[in-house]
C-alpha cells in the first residue's frame, strides 16, 4: 500500500484519488479552499442557487466508468442525469432563430435548413463539416484522450482535420475561422461554429481546424443536465472518495513538492508542515507549482464572466434549458442556461438563470460595464428580463483566479497547431510526480478532467504497462 498525497480536490484529481483508493493505496487531498470541487463551485443566496462553473455534461460515459470502478452504486443511482433538448436554440445576429436536437445529426441538418433556407444548402454543409470532424476525432480520439500523452507527441502537433476532397477548398485549413468561412459559406453557420469553440475558451481566429471536433463531440454524444447542478456531481465524486476513505485536508495550500535523489517524496504545507508520500498527484494548475511540467502547454489566455440573475416570475412556456444569443455589435455571445429545477429557486414563482461569456483576460477591466452587455443580450433568450430582474451577482475571472489559483480557462487538449495546445504529461519530468486534470492532459471540460483522474491512476497502479483505459 502506497502513500499518495493529492494536490487540490478538483473533478480530475478527486476522480484520480477514488481510483487509487479503491486499488488499496492510502490517499489524502490537501486542498488551499474552504471546499472541494475546483472550478465547479456554486453560489448560494436567498433561495437561489447557481452553477458557476460547467452547467452542463458532456460525454457522461466518463463518470460512469468512474462510478462503476470505484463501488457499488452506478452514476445514475447517486445523481440524476437528463438529456437536454433541444440541446440548444440559438439566436444570430441577423435575428434568424434555430433550436437543434440533441444528439441527432439528421435532426440537426433539417433544423438548419429550416431556419437558414434549405435552397441555400446550410443543412448539407453543416452535415458535411461534421464528416470531416468525425475523421478529424477518429483520429485523435485514443491519443488525447484515452491514453496517456506519448513520450513523442510530434505526431499530435499535425492537423488531423481534412480538407474537403473536391473543388477549391481542397488547400489545407489552417483554423476554425477559416473552416467557417471557406467550408460553411454562411454568417450564421459560422457564428454557430465559432460559439462551440469559445465556449471551451478558444478564440476561433486562434483555434486550430482540428477543433472541430468540440461541435461534433456534442453533437454527437449530446448534453446532460444534473440534477441540482454541475456542482450535484461534485458532491457524488467527493462522497465516493470518503466512502472510499480519501482523507481530505481543506485550508491547506501546498507550497513545494519535496525531493530526493531524484524522485518526489512528499509536500511541504504553507504552515512548514511536510508530508511525506511515495507518490504525489498534482490537481492544480501546473505552472504554479513545477513549471518543468509544462514544456508544450500556453495558456489560452481566454477567461469566463458569468452572471448569475435571480428573477421573479416564473418560467414561460416553451422555454429552453440553453440558448446561445451570438455577438452583435457591442455585445458579446452569450450562453443562457434556464434550468427547470426546483432545487435552483426559492418557489415555482421565480427563476434562476445563469448567463457565460468567454473572454480575453485583461486586467483592470470594467466587468460591470461588460456584465451590463451580457444581460442585454440575454434579453433575447429571456422575455421580460429586466422588468423581472430581482438581483444579480457577477463572477469575474480574477474571482476564478482567487478560488482555483488560475483566471485562465483551461481548454481540452487539441492536436495540430505545432503542439501548443497540448497540456502537461499526466507523467511529470520528476519522477514520483503526476498531473491530474484541467492543466494537464487531456485537458480541461468535466469529461477531460474526468479522464485525466483514470490516466494518472492507471500510471500509477499499472507503471509502464499502461497504455489506456479500454
Amino acid at each position: 500500500m502506497a502513500r499518495i498525497v493529492v494536490i487540490g480536490a478538483g473533478l480530475g484529481a478527486m476522480a484520480a484519488a477514488a481510483r487509487l483508493a479503491v486499488a488499496g493505496h492510502r490517499v489524502t487531498v490537501y486542498e488551499q479552499g474552504a471546499t472541494y470541487g475546483g472550478a465547479v463551485g456554486r453560489y448560494a443566496r436567498g433561495g437561489f442557487a447557481f452553477d458557476t462553473g460547467p452547467g452542463l455534461l458532456h460525454l457522461p460515459a466518463v463518470y460512469r466508468d468512474l462510478f462503476v470502478k470505484t463501488g457499488r452504486e452506478p452514476l445514475e443511482q447517486c445523481v440524476t442525469l437528463t438529456q437536454v433538448d433541444p440541446a440548444a436554440r440559438h439566436v444570430f445576429a441577423d435575428g434568424t432563430r434555430v433550436e437543434l436536437p440533441n444528439a441527432s445529426r439528421a435532426g440537426t441538418v433539417a433544423a438548419l435548413d429550416a431556419a437558414l433556407g434549405a435552397g441555400a444548402g446550410a443543412g448539407e454543409r453543416w452535415g458535411d463539416f461534421l464528416t470531416r470532424a468525425r475523421e478529424a476525432w477518429d483520429r485523435t480520439r485514443r491519443p488525447l484522450l484515452e491514453e496517456p500523452q506519448p513520450a513523442d507527441p510530434a505526431p499530435l502537433a499535425r492537423e488531423p482535420y481534412p480538407a474537403p476532397k473536391a473543388g477549391l477548398l481542397r488547400r489545407p485549413t489552417r483554423t476554425l475561422a477559416q473552416v467557417g468561412a471557406r467550408e460553411l459559406r454562411d454568417p450564421r453557420l459560422a457564428a454557430l461554429l465559432d460559439a462551440y469553440a469559445w465556449s471551451y475558451g478558444f478564440d476561433p481566429a486562434d483555434a486550430p481546424a482540428s477543433a472541430a471536433v468540440l461541435p461534433y463531440m456534442e453533437q454527437t454524444f449530446g448534453s446532460w443536465y444534473v440534477a441540482g447542478g454541475l456542482r450535484a456531481l461534485a458532491d457524488a465524486v467527493y462522497e465516493r472518495c470518503r466512502k472510499r476513505r480519501v482523507e481530505f485536508v481543506f485550508d491547506a495550500p501546498v507550497v513545494d513538492v519535496l525531493e530526493k535523489d531524484g524522485r518526489a517524496v512528499g509536500v511541504r504545507l504553507a504552515g512548514g508542515e511536510e508530508v511525506a508520500a511515495d507518490h504525489v498527484v498534482s490537481g492544480a494548475p501546473v505552472p504554479a507549482l513545477h513549471p518543468g511540467g509544462t514544456p508544450r502547454h500556453q495558456a489560452l489566455g481566454t477567461g469566463r464572466v458569468t452572471v448569475c440573475l435571480a428573477l421573479r416570475g416564473p418560467r414561460e412556456a416553451g422555454a429552453v434549458h440553453r440558448t446561445v444569443v451570438h455577438a452583435e455589435g457591442g455585445r458579446p455571445t452569450v450562453t443562457v442556461l434556464r434550468p427547470d429545477d426546483p432545487a435552483l429557486r426559492p418557489d415555482a414563482d421565480h427563476e434562476a438563470v445563469t448567463v457565460t461569456a468567454t473572454v480575453r483576460t485583461a486586467p483592470g477591466r470594467e466587468w460591470e460595464a461588460f456584465a451590463d452587455r451580457m444581460v442585454e443580450a440575454a434579453g433575447q433568450a429571456v422575455p421580460g428580463l429586466r422588468d423581472r430582474l430581482l438581483w444579480r451577482h457577477v463572477r469575474t475571472p480574477e474571482d476564478v483566479r482567487r478560488d482555483t489559483g488560475a483566471a485562465e480557462v483551461p481548454g481540452p487538449a487539441l492536436a495540430g497547431a505545432d503542439g501548443r495546445l497540448l497540456p502537461a504529461a499526466n507523467r511529470s519530468p520528476l519522477p514520483g510526480l503526476y498531473f491530474a486534470g484541467g492543466w494537464s492532459h487531456p485537458g480541461g471540460g468535466l469529461a477531460h478532467a474526468g479522464m485525466s483522474g483514470a490516466l494518472v491512476a492507471g500510471l500509477i497502479v499499472e507503471g509502464e504497462d499502461f497504455r489506456g483505459s479500454r
